[in-house]
């Protein structure tokens, strides 16, 4: 018999073997879950001198081939979620023409500009981070910030 710790120092190579059967972490996750649990009730069949993760893959195994049968028999035939899943729908025409015209606009800014809207806009740095990694003082990021908004709204709507 093993003890709860023996399985949790198997976990990282069972959470590998789940996401090579599954290719999705989180499908990997539940199938690591289920396999935990299925182990824990049946820790009285595990025989000495065996191998644990062996043992806890071939549950693992078992269990995503099963799955992975009814899935195939049931759920392709009728349900329209897997090939919904598979289908990619491009953003409105509307909303790729306002990004088309916001990455020109960008391109019309300084670089400093271009970078500050970058750094706080779309990776989501902090105003001390963008300081910290320009080098400069809060403050002077906040003013460059504000500065390059305006000129981008400027450039975004003329007639206004």
């Amino acid at each position: 018999m093993f003890n709860n710790q023996d399985l949790t120092t198997e976990m990282p190579g069972l959470r590998n073997f789940a996401r090579r059967l599954t290719k999705n972490h989180h499908e990997a996750d539940d199938l690591l879950q289920y396999t935990l649990l299925r182990a824990m009730e049946k820790k009285h069949l595990f025989q000495e001198n065996t191998d644990l993760f062996k043992w806890t893959s071939k549950i693992m195994y078992n269990h995503f081939a099963s799955d992975y049968r009814r899935k195939v028999k049931y759920e392709t035939k009728y349900d329209p979620e897997s090939y919904l899943e598979n289908e990619s729908i491009d953003a409105p025409q509307e909303k790729q023409l306002e990004l088309n015209s916001v990455n020109e606009a960008m391109k019309k800014l300084s670089f400093t500009h271009q970078e500050i809207l970058v750094m706080i806009c779309v990776q989501g740095m902090s105003y001390q981070e963008v300081a910290d990694c320009l080098e400069i003082a809060v403050g002077t990021v906040r003013s460059r910030l504000s500065r390059a908004r305006e000129h981008l709204q400027e450039l975004l709507d003329p007639l206004d």
